[in-house]
């Protein structure tokens, strides 16, 4: 069946399978929701300091599992109150923070109108089941690890209003053989410095916490993201993790949900990273620390601008797929634009316009291609039946004829297939940057990185492909195929129901204005014909 296809055919429906291959992809393969009860371990057997040392291990008893915020309190304390818990609070304009009596971030709130739930309440990255939390301490010694998670840390300061300059909190914690030290100084967008000191030296991991846990669904990376010093991007997506992964010089591990991270840094000095998993397979990130030892981190919203204040390469966070290449031009240029307008629905209309003027030549040589091929099509038809048993002689006279009338039968479809990985690059953009988050457009539009809610763009998306289809020549001559292309408009309104918004508003004005060239194209062909025609009278 596919060699009585055209070329133009095959494309069609090559565009097709792609659309079903992602959409599947995405809804079978990677991860749709989280929902579990996690009980991980805060021992490790103990390990020597050597390359053998392995990350905390979670397959353990209940009797050795860290106290969870939840249920448990420190030593000497009967309540299980959650102000009893907290040891200092840090109030800033972007966001809250809490640190426990364990030295860890228990609670993290952003602050604005962007991160607010539907109830109203904020959005908060950390969920006092799913262990660790960010700066989590464990010890390889079992005993000492134990009793480190009994023992609660003293802070030098319970409340903290943080304004335009950078805070340190000292957080002390007095174990019966070791004393240790965390000293954090907080800046305003959400970074962090961490020193570490030990009163003697012995083996410890610390963690950038368990992944945020607000933005779960099936179509956008969750997991933990290492960039090591060659620059090399390794994935560990959830329910992937082996628990053995080991990386010596890492420059960044991020545990990040779709628009929100928890991460270490060190680009300068490098981390040596531990994988463990927990029961269901996701990835727990671990630092290897030393007796005196400094880290950085950042937990906050991935968004590149503050990435990228930090340093240019913070940037690798944000996680784009196979169309990185494409993608990040994209959302430069959309940045660009919305610093501009003011408005990213705005701005991707203008971003189509540019995209469709870049590739305008190819267009309009491809449309002028397959206008030819129709006018060409009753001839072609005469071919097959006079060489009908001759291919080879078909084939050739095909060709010359295409030659002598200028007509190039793959002209139409290299546009077609450009298109292709523009698109999916601007749907990994879409819903991969945090900037989209709740970005209006007009009426209706609230939040183009989610589907429209009244299905309105999709519906139009269909009526303009479908007006598209009619006015662009087609060299289809089977009826039976002819009428099947004519179902497309109504498979992709489908597909694009459950697509973003900004998305389907992308593909709605590049139909716009493909229908406005082909219109363009196919005045200046009448226009010929006409011409044609009337030289023909005067010959006459």
């Amino acid at each position: 069946m596919l060699d009585k296809l055209t070329t133009q055919q095959r494309v069609i429906l090559a565009t097709v399978l792609s659309f079903i291959f992602f959409a599947g992809y995405d809804y079978l393969f990677i991860p749709k929701q989280i929902n579990r009860s996690i009980e991980l371990n805060s021992t490790t057997q103990k390990q020597s300091s050597s390359s053998a040392t392995k990350a905390p291990t979670t397959q353990v008893s209940e009797s050795t599992a860290a106290p969870k915020a939840t249920t448990s309190a420190p030593t000497n304390s009967t309540s299980s109150s959650t102000n009893e818990k907290i040891i200092a609070t840090i109030k800033g304009d972007r966001f809250d923070m809490s640190i426990d009596s364990f030295g860890r971030v228990s609670k993290f709130y952003l602050n604005g109108k962007r991160y607010k739930k539907e109830d109203g309440s904020r959005v908060q990255l950390f969920n006092d089941s799913k262990l660790p939390l960010p700066l989590e301490i464990r010890f390889s010694d079992t005993t000492l690890n134990k009793e480190a998670f009994k023992v609660a840390y003293i802070s030098d300061k319970t409340e903290i209003n943080l304004k335009d300059k950078p805070v340190t909190l000292t957080l002390t914690q007095k174990l019966s053989t070791l004393s240790v030290t965390k000293k954090i100084t907080i800046y305003p967008i959400g970074n962090y410095t961490l020193s570490i000191s030990l009163s003697k030296p012995v083996d410890y991991f610390i963690s950038p916490g368990f992944r945020p846990d607000v933005k779960v669904d099936g179509y956008t990376f969750h997991g933990v993201l290492i960039k090591e010093f060659d620059d090399t991007l390794t994935m560990i997506k959830d329910k992937d993790a082996k628990g053995d992964e080991h990386f010596a010089n890492a420059k960044i591990v991020a545990d990040s949900d779709r628009y929100y991270t928890t991460s270490f840094y060190n680009l300068r000095g490098g981390l040596d990273v531990y994988i463990s998993k927990d029961k269901e397979d996701n990835p727990l990130a671990f630092v290897k620390g030393k007796q005196n030892y400094s880290i950085n981190g950042y937990i906050g919203v991935k968004e590149l601008k503050i990435l990228n204040s930090i340093d240019k390469e913070m940037g690798d966070i944000v996680e784009y797929g196979w169309f990185t290449f494409i993608a990040k031009p994209i959302f430069l240029l959309l940045s660009f634009l919305h610093s501009i307008i003011g408005n990213w629905g705005w701005a991707i209309v203008l971003t189509t316009l540019i995209i469709r003027t870049f590739l305008f030549p190819l267009t309009y040589k491809g449309m002028v291609s397959m206008t030819k091929m129709k006018e060409l099509a009753p001839k072609i038809k005469e071919l097959q039946q006079k060489y009908k048993g001759d291919p080879q002689k078909l084939n050739a006279h095909t060709m010359e004829l295409y030659k002598k009338h200028g007509a190039n039968p793959m002209g139409g479809c290299l546009p077609m297939i450009l298109q292709i990985p523009i698109f999916f690059a601007l749907y990994r953009v879409l819903q991969n940057s945090a900037e989209l988050q709740a970005a209006p457009w007009i009426l209706w539009i609230h939040d183009l990185s989610v589907k429209d809610p009244y299905f309105i763009l999709p519906v139009l998306m269909g009526i303009t492909m479908f007006i598209q289809q009619h006015i662009t020549p087609n060299t289809i001559q089977d009826p039976t195929q002819a009428k099947i292309m004519k179902y497309l408009p109504v498979i992709f309104t489908f597909f694009f129901m459950t697509f973003p918004a900004g998305l389907t508003l992308y593909w709605f004005v590049n139909n716009l204005f493909s229908i406005a060239q082909q219109y363009y194209i196919n005045k200046i062909f009448e226009k010929k014909k006409i011409q044609i025609k009337e030289a023909k009278k005067v010959e006459k």
